[in-house]
């Protein structure tokens, strides 16, 4: 069974940095993808970057040229390095393994963790 373990969230002021992690753990992920989701109070969980298992990486708009997206040399560690924050970037950060990056990027396989907040203050 897959499981999901993020951390690194916190409070930080606008403009500052984070660094979020998540161990997946129950499989072999060297071939899958895996990502990050954001889930804002009263909304939907949106797409913020995804990277497949031979490191093409993927991101939203909203967080080109701020936020990178990194695994592990075993491929079972995903990182979001969060930089530039801005209030709207608070939220639950989730992440999300599957087999390739095109169902990371929907959250296909509907396989999340516990997620890790993220809150920015202005």
């Amino acid at each position: 069974q897959v499981q999901l373990a993020e951390s690194g969230g916190g409070s930080v002021q606008d403009g500052g940095s984070l660094r979020l992690s998540c161990v997946a753990s129950g499989s072999d992920f060297s071939l899958w993808g895996m990502g990050w989701f954001l889930q804002a109070p009263g909304k939907e969980r949106e797409f913020v970057a995804g990277v497949s298992w031979h490191g093409i990486d993927v991101y939203a708009d909203f967080v080109k040229g701020r936020f990178t997206i990194s695994k592990n040399g075993t491929h079972n560690t995903v990182f979001l390095q969060m930089n530039a924050l801005i209030p709207e970037d608070t939220a639950v950060y989730y992440c999300t393994v599957a087999e390739t990056l095109a169902e990371v990027k929907k959250g296909a396989r509907d396989r999340w963790g516990q997620g890790t907040q993220v809150t920015v203050s202005s």
